[in-house]
C-alpha cells in the first residue's frame, strides 16, 4: 500500500538544500506536506521545475520514492528533478543559470 506524504518527516538535507537554491537566487515553494508529490518547486529566471529532496547519505533502500512520488514524477508535464546533495543542488543550479543564457540570445 502507498504510504501518505502527509504528516511524513522532512528528509534531513531538507533545509540546507532549500537554503542553497535560495541563497543562489531561487524562489522555492515547499509543498513537502501535499500527499503524492514532489518536496519543492524551484523557480529562477522564469523556470519552475519540481524537485524531489531525498538523503543521500541514507542508504539507497531509504532513499526510494514513494508510489505516489513515482505517480507523480511519471505523470507531471513539467521539469522533475531528483536532489540528494549539495553537490546536486549546486549542479541543477548550473542548469537554472544555464537558462537565462538561453533566455538572452
Amino acid at each position: 500500500m502507498a504510504r501518505s506524504r502527509l504528516g511524513n518527516k522532512k528528509d534531513a538535507n531538507h533545509k540546507e538544500l532549500v537554503k542553497i537554491f535560495e541563497n543562489a537566487g531561487c524562489s522555492v515553494l515547499d509543498i513537502s506536506s501535499l500527499p503524492n508529490c514532489c518536496d519543492v518547486i524551484v523557480s529562477k529566471y522564469g523556470r519552475s521545475i519540481f524537485c524531489e529532496i531525498k538523503d543521500g547519505k541514507k542508504p539507497p533502500s531509504q532513499r526510494k520514492l514513494t508510489d505516489g512520488e513515482i505517480k507523480f514524477m511519471n505523470e507531471t508535464q513539467g521539469a522533475w528533478r531528483l536532489v540528494q546533495s549539495e553537490d546536486d543542488a549546486y549542479k541543477f543550479i548550473q542548469e537554472l543559470n544555464s537558462f537565462y543564457s538561453l533566455d538572452m540570445r
